[in-house]
This record gives C-alpha cells, sequence and structure tokens, in this order.
C-alpha cells in the first residue's frame, strides 16, 4: 500500500492522463477538420444550407423528409432564414437580460458584503 502522498500522486497522474490525451486528441481533430474545410469553412463548396426543416436536396431536387405527425412518425422543425433571424435576435435578448440579472444580482451581494463589513468593523 501506498502512503497518502503516494496515493496522491497516483491519483493526480490517473486524472491528468486522460486529460492530456482527450486534450491531444481535440487539438488533432481540430487540425483535421481545419485541413479539410478551412478555419472558417473557406475550403467548402456550397457555404449555404440547403434544405432547411423538413426538407432536403437529394439529387438536385428538393423533397419533403419525415413523415407527418401524429402516428405517422416523427413531426421535424420547420424553420427558414426569417425564422432563424428572429430566433437570433431573441436569443441575444435572452442573453442580455440573464447579463443584466447577474450583474444586479452581483452589485446586490457587493452592497450586502460591504455593509456587513462596516458593521463588523
Amino acid at each position: 500500500p501506498l502512503p497518502k502522498w503516494g496515493r496522491l500522486c497516483m491519483g493526480f497522474i490517473y486524472f491528468s492522463i486522460p486529460v492530456v490525451g482527450g486534450y491531444a486528441v481535440m487539438q488533432w481533430a481540430i487540425g483535421r477538420s481545419h485541413d479539410s474545410i478551412g478555419e472558417r469553412g473557406e475550403k467548402l463548396l456550397k457555404k449555404e444550407v440547403e434544405g432547411l426543416g423538413d426538407t432536403a436536396v437529394v439529387g438536385g431536387e428538393q423533397i419533403k423528409i419525415g413523415a407527418g405527425g401524429v402516428g405517422m412518425g416523427v413531426h421535424l422543425a420547420v424553420s427558414d432564414k426569417k425564422d432563424q433571424e428572429r430566433n437570433r435576435v431573441m436569443l441575444e435578448r435572452f442573453f442580455e437580460h440573464e447579463a443584466r440579472k447577474r450583474r444586479k444580482i452581483e452589485r446586490q451581494k457587493r452592497k450586502n458584503h460591504d455593509q456587513d463589513t462596516d458593521t463588523a468593523v
């Protein structure tokens, strides 16, 4: 049996091997991705998404995929560019609202902390 310091060292080694290995694998995958499609997708032949929602372009023609709804299989979400833009704007508003709420909570915590330190002195 190992002493406490030996168990801690071995725990660190056993923990760090998958972390370092995983990091190396991710960097390799990112490099392969940049080689094949470019860093920002500049090597792609088609840069636009084809067939949004429940449609797909197969063999040059646009076809409907999925089934119709209740009892007939998967009902896929349909979104066009207008819906995507609206969703993006709504998501930005949500994140801004959450950031404001977080800043307000932080200000309140600082205020309470300052009051606690003032009364303790």
